[in-house]
């Protein structure tokens, strides 16, 4: 393929150089049409679904995240629909994710906007935050109600599933990095191995890897990042139990009995990397428990108040989203760390 890609390119610069400028215009879209096609190649398979996997896959699949989310059964896991992203962690396990796409003549969606809201959801970036996971399956159910329908959705409950399902459930992924810590924030190979270093006293669970993006895990929220340009990211983590927003937007008070409380950014993280330097705004919702779901009626009410939050400041992007440089934060201490 790439030796007749070069031929045709050859082949149109012969024909410019060797016969009259009219006969190398007609002559030239007959080249082009091979050059176009093989370019537009990437762009095709960025936008095809991966095939559905067999039932068996699925409830495989399925059995072991449940057998570790609170609150999430087998069957719940399965209903909700969700099917490969394409990528996979260190260890193969797929990176399942959900898109719910408002209808064409949706009323709900204003004739004024091109596109409906786009929001990100991922759980589970950190794998022994375990109801980080669980919410996120509870709320796909909700993302289908008239109320919801208007938006969007790309969903991945479980960004992490080597970290979720090891012996022990573990922050970092099965090759031994905090995956919120490896996205590529300006000066990464400066400013992460030094905080690493001097903030956390080298922790193991929050190394940042060797360099950034380093992890198929981190690549696949990267690449979903760039191909799906989401309006907003909702991060969903535990156990500190508050609410944090990284970005250009008003941020939220409170969702539910979480309050907005400045955690700050680090080198390599997903609010600094996303919210400040490519300018997407970020919620990053700290569950009170990282073993034990909230109530029920506070799993509503979190959700609730996300979606009119997100109703009343999230406008549809009108240009792609781009890394913006920005001084370097503060670094902050490990007793500051939270997400």
């Amino acid at each position: 393929m790439a030796k007749l890609f070069n031929n045709c390119a050859n082949a149109l610069a012969e024909t410019d150089r060797a016969y009259s400028v009219e006969w190398a215009l007609f002559m030239r879209p007959f080249f082009l049409l091979p050059l176009l096609y093989f370019n537009a190649l990437p762009a095709l398979a960025s936008v095809i679904a991966p095939a559905a996997p067999s039932p068996a896959s699925m409830a495989a699949w399925c059995k072991q995240l449940s057998m570790r989310i609170p609150t999430v059964s087998q069957s719940h896991c399965q209903e909700s629909a969700l099917l490969p992203a394409g990528a996979r962690s260190h260890k193969g396990f797929p990176i399942l994710v959900r898109d719910i796409v408002p209808p064409v003549a949706s009323s709900a969606l204003p004739p004024s906007k091109l596109r409906p809201v786009r929001v990100l959801v991922l759980g589970g970036i950190h794998g022994d935050e375990l109801t980080a996971s669980a919410i996120v399956f509870h709320w796909i159910q909700q993302m289908q109600t008239p109320a919801a329908k208007s938006i969007h959705w790309k969903v991945a409950p479980v960004v992490n599933p080597d970290g979720l399902l090891a012996a022990k459930p573990m922050r970092v992924n099965a090759n031994g990095v905090d995956l919120n810590r490896n996205f590529p924030t300006p000066h990464w190979l400066q400013e992460a191995p030094k905080y690493w270093a001097k903030a956390t006293g080298s922790d193991p669970r929050r190394f940042p890897g060797s360099a950034p993006l380093s992890e198929p895990e981190s690549r696949w929220v990267n690449d979903t990042i760039e191909r799906f340009q989401p309006d907003v990211i909702v991060s969903v983590h535990a156990p500190f139990g508050v609410l944090d927003f990284d970005g250009p937007a008003t941020p939220p008070q409170r969702f539910g009995r979480l309050m907005y409380n400045r955690v700050g950014v680090y080198p390599g993280s997903l609010g600094n990397y996303s919210g400040l330097h490519k300018q997407v705004p970020i919620i990053t919702i700290e569950l009170p428990n990282a073993q034990n779901m909230p109530p029920a009626a506070e799993t509503q009410r979190i959700w609730q108040d996300m979606l009119r939050w997100i109703r009343r400041n999230v406008q549809p992007r009108t240009k792609p989203a781009t890394l913006v440089q920005t001084p370097p934060a503060a670094p902050l201490s490990l007793a500051q760390e939270q997400k």
